[in-house]
């Protein structure tokens, strides 16, 4: 009697453990992959958005620096 009272309080235990187990991990899982998805895209984010303001503003500064330059030297002429 004695043995499969044990028997059953060590099903019953490992049930318990294994449920809250894959519960925690679950949980766990989750928020850690939504943090780490929230981390990756706002730097994926800032990464394009300063490349793209880093080429707009090259290519705007040359654009408006050679009309500059142009007036002067017509000035100059």
């Amino acid at each position: 009697m004695k043995e499969v009272r044990e028997e059953v309080q060590n099903q019953v235990r490992y049930q318990i453990r294994d449920q809250v187990l894959y519960q925690v991990r679950d949980q766990v899982w989750h928020q850690v992959q939504y943090q780490v998805e929230d981390q990756v895209q706002y730097q994926v984010e800032d990464q394009v958005q300063y490349q793209v303001l880093d080429q707009v503003w090259n290519q705007v500064w040359n654009q408006v620096w050679a009309q500059v330059r142009d007036q002067i030297r017509e000035e100059e002429s």
